[in-house]
């Protein structure tokens, strides 16, 4: 029996993250054990996720306000940003300029486009309505015509295979 507990007990542990800069980084070993005596119990545990609480109360009134969780939320939100561009400039920008030109973008199926205008344009008339646009948007720019497969596919006929 300690031993679930335990292990749900670090697994919980590893989720508890502090705020500001360290927003989206797991705490290492040494931060969990806060004694230093080179394991971690369940009471650092607790205590650790007592103190992100804490820091996550600005108010210190013991709970969390819409406004708090909200804040909290928005850092996270913010670090996750913040390290996917740095990850796109450390993999997109050759020319080491800090910046990502429109030629530094990795070139896509040249079809992409046309392929996305032909599955919202359902009733195959070569423009998109206000309708059609709405119905592609609802789809979340997935398939067409109800189906994955598009122009080509799907409950329309037009033919086998994906378009």
């Amino acid at each position: 029996m300690k031993t679930p507990v335990l292990m749900a007990a670090i697994v919980a542990g590893f989720g508890l993250v502090a705020t500001g800069a360290q927003a989206q980084e797991r705490p290492d070993f040494a931060t969990l054990d806060t004694n230093g005596d080179g394991s971690i119990t369940v009471e650092e545990l607790a205590a650790q996720g007592e103190q992100r609480f804490a820091t996550a109360d600005t108010d210190g009134n013991g709970a969390l306000s819409e406004a708090e969780l909200l804040a909290r939320a928005s850092e996270r939100s913010e670090g996750r940003a913040a390290q996917m561009v740095e990850r796109m400039l450390e993999r997109l920008d050759e020319n080491g300029d800090g910046e990502i030109q429109q030629s530094e973008l990795p070139e896509r199926d040249g079809n992409r486009t046309e392929r996305a205008f032909e599955r919202a344009d359902s009733d195959d008339d070569g423009v998109i309505s206000e309708d059609e646009f709405e119905a592609a948007s609802e789809r979340g720019g997935r398939g067409g015509r109800g189906e994955r497969g598009g122009k080509n596919g799907g409950r329309h006929g037009h033919g086998g295979g994906r378009g």
